[in-house]
């Protein structure tokens, strides 16, 4: 947020109430989730107070760490089917938009989601849970894909598996790429 008395947006509300929920919901301290999602205690606070939204990152390390879906931090609720059509945009990620067109199923163990990079913009993700695979689907442009400390790119209409239980990445490679990732929990 840049200014002191910004509202926060829809997606950071979600992610404060989201957040506060599960660690409330488990006991957990902010000292404690702090050491469980690597984010510092004082981050963990302005977003639950709405007043800093966590890039794209952060919130896999908060969802990672406290081994949630990604997507239940943008709709609120594990199980809520998704009505939302608008693109999620992230505040302190310009360059990247997600769209969520599965939020998490706990019978299927998958999510899915529309994302768009724009101005060759590269996105690192830190390990999530073991066992958790990313399936890819490049729809426009080429994606650069980060695993095992390679780049390997893919063009529009080209497909990969990436094993997500390693730190990995995206790159925009022609100025605007889209692309849809499956991703998928282990039992």
């Amino acid at each position: 947020m840049t200014k002191a008395n910004a509202q926060p947006s829809a997606i950071s509300k979600s992610i404060a109430q989201h957040l506060q929920s599960v660690r409330t919901g488990r006991g957990l301290s902010l000292d404690k989730t702090a050491k469980l999602t690597g984010v510092s205690k004082a981050m963990l606070g302005q977003i639950e107070r709405g007043e800093s939204s966590p890039t794209i990152a952060t919130l896999w390390k908060i969802a990672t760490g406290l081994a949630c879906s990604f997507s239940s931090f943008l709709s609120g609720d594990e199980t809520a089917p998704t009505s939302q059509h608008a693109d999620d945009k992230f505040a302190n990620d310009p360059n990247v938009t997600i769209k969520t067109l599965f939020p998490f199923n706990a019978v299927t163990q998958f999510e899915m989601f529309e994302l768009c990079l724009k101005d060759f913009h590269e996105q690192h993700s830190s390990a999530h849970q073991i066992g958790v695979t990313e399936h890819i689907h490049v729809l426009q442009g080429k994606l650069g894909v980060l695993q095992d400390g390679q780049w390997q790119a893919y063009q529009a209409q080209e497909q990969c598996i990436l094993h997500a239980d390693q730190p990995h990445g995206y790159r925009d490679e022609v100025g605007e790429t889209r692309f849809v990732v499956v991703i998928h929990y282990p039992v």
